[in-house]
């Protein structure tokens, strides 16, 4: 019997329709679903402890064999609500921003965002957990995820990296998509594709099998994360790719 492969899943809200079908029991009989946050995942890819992860698309040059292997990433073509820039002041206020420790991608997007798009050059600190807590006065924080979607309503300048980058480029933006440190083969990846779109397909029962969300998932399923993998989202992630290749912040 063929060893199953490990695959790195992210247990937030905008990756539960990629992998509903897994959970539903497609390519049980292949695969091993772990979940972790984004830069854990990546750690893991970057390790060998994982075959295939949903990973931050900052890893992917630091990877020594990397194969894209779906149709479909987390990203946006514009605002995507679930990655910003929260502050209690005006962005040229802000004097230190606290980065979000769950996904290198996120924070290689700002530093690009704050020096070739919104020009200021705040500090940086790296926020311990619980640190939104922390976001006050000159003091902004970076927060994606579950938790940013929480934070919305509650402080008051919400600055979104997607629709800053598509504000900054004219480009969708692709946070994470999926990668595999070997060549996986064309029936596993049809296979994985299949399984993606299931979800994505299924959104209604996605969306019931989800409990005491802050937020109107339809909306955000559809309005702020896009998952198709397409030629502008390529593109997105290539300029992204070349940014942080020469990045000096």
């Amino acid at each position: 019997m063929q060893q199953k492969l490990k695959v790195g899943a992210v247990s937030y809200l905008n990756t539960k329709p990629l992998i509903y079908g897994f959970e539903q029991g497609m390519m049980s009989e292949e695969i091993d679903l772990v979940f972790d946050y984004p830069a854990n995942i990546a750690s893991r890819l970057l390790n060998n402890q994982i075959d295939i992860g949903l990973v931050p698309v900052a890893v992917i040059p630091s990877l020594p064999e990397s194969h894209i292997i779906s149709d479909y990433c987390i990203g946006s073509d514009g605002e995507v609500y679930s990655v910003c820039l929260f502050s209690e002041v005006p962005l040229n206020q802000v004097e230190t921003i606290l980065l979000d420790y769950q996904s290198s991608t996120s924070v290689a997007l700002l530093k690009i965002l704050l020096e070739e798009h919104w020009k200021i050059s705040p500090a940086f600190v790296v926020g311990p957990a619980g640190y939104e807590k922390q976001i006050k006065g000159a003091t902004a924080g970076l927060v994606i995820g579950d938790r940013a979607i929480e934070l919305q309503t509650r402080i008051r300048f919400v600055y979104d990296l997607g629709s800053a980058w598509k504000e900054m480029t004219g480009l969708p933006f692709v946070f994470a998509t999926w990668v595999s440190n070997r060549e996986p083969g064309k029936k596993f990846t049809t296979d994985f594709n299949t399984a993606n779109a299931f979800g994505l397909a299924h959104l209604p029962e996605v969306i019931k099998n989800i409990h005491h969300c802050p937020y109107d998932l339809e909306t955000y399923y559809s309005k702020h994360i896009s998952y198709l993998l397409d030629e502008s989202k390529l593109s997105g992630m290539k300029l992204f790719l070349e940014y942080i290749s020469h990045a000096t912040v």
